[in-house]
């Protein structure tokens, strides 16, 4: 079975003011055209990840959503680190904010984040990681620090995939405190949005991905479709497959950890 580790949901009536700017976005997508994605593609659960929205009333709304969609295996929900209030329900598998939009760099070493990360790992929930590459070593010392918790890296980090090797190399070194520590996963997603949404190929994708499977391991990555967000660049069936092709060096079980272990482990599925 294939779980997709990160995908997201929306009503644009709801209020997501970020995809004002992305008018292929700015749209509802449901359930409905969820379930029938997944079907195409061979793939059997999902985690649905907060989607920007910033408020409160989304975990609730997305909850209700997992009880409804068998699917959904797990919700990532939005919170508030330096307060984090999260409901409480079996569907509640981890939290996320909105790090990547933060601009000062000491945010992650605030007494109150540091105590908001305590309180979720006390949950027994994972804290996704949705951050820019100049804020990766700002999370090794956050996930150094907070040990009992574990942390999922996603999109590797936003590595700038469009910039070739220069921008290998820059996020290759700010990745690679994170990876050293054992409470730190990371997803293969959000890669095709990274690179030139016109032209790029699964060629390009190929450093990033093989520099991943060599610092974090199979059995600490896990796929993530991005979807609807990918649409951007790439369709469900194209970001799949192009993560297969730059798998192909892999056994079968290291492919399977990928593909529905690691997410399994890590969000403490029971399917």
């Amino acid at each position: 079975m294939i779980i997709d580790a990160h995908h997201h949901l929306w009503d644009v009536s709801r209020g997501y003011a970020w995809l004002d700017d992305l008018p292929a976005l700015n749209r509802t997508f449901t359930t409905a055209e969820l379930r029938e994605t997944l079907a195409r593609n061979g793939v059997g659960r999902s985690i649905l990840v907060e989607a920007g929205r910033r408020d409160p009333a989304e975990a609730t709304e997305f909850l209700a959503l997992a009880r409804e969609t068998p699917e959904i295996a797990g919700v990532v929900a939005w919170c508030d680190l330096a307060c984090p209030q999260l409901p409480t329900s079996g569907a509640l598998v981890g939290a996320r904010s909105q790090i990547q939009a933060e601009t000062d760099p000491g945010y992650l070493s605030r007494p109150e984040v540091r105590r908001g990360l305590q309180t979720i790992a006390a949950r027994s929930l994972t804290y996704d990681l949705v951050v820019r590459v100049d804020q990766l070593r700002a999370c090794a010392a956050a996930a150094e620090a907070t040990p009992e918790l574990t942390f999922v890296l996603d999109h590797l980090g936003k590595p700038s995939i469009r910039d070739g090797g220069a921008g290998h190399k820059t996020w290759r070194e700010a990745v690679a405190p994170l990876t050293k520590l054992p409470n730190v996963l990371a997803k293969l997603s959000g890669l095709v949005t990274e690179a030139n949404w016109n032209t790029w190929r699964p060629a390009d994708l190929h450093p990033f991905v093989d520099t991943a499977l060599g610092l974090f391991g199979p059995r600490r990555l896990m796929f993530g479709s991005d979807w609807p967000v990918c649409l951007l660049a790439a369709s469900y069936e194209r970001v799949l497959d192009a993560l297969t092709t730059n798998l192909t060096s892999l056994t079968g079980p290291e492919r399977d950890e990928i593909f529905s272990g690691t997410a399994i482990r890590a969000y403490r599925l029971a399917l």
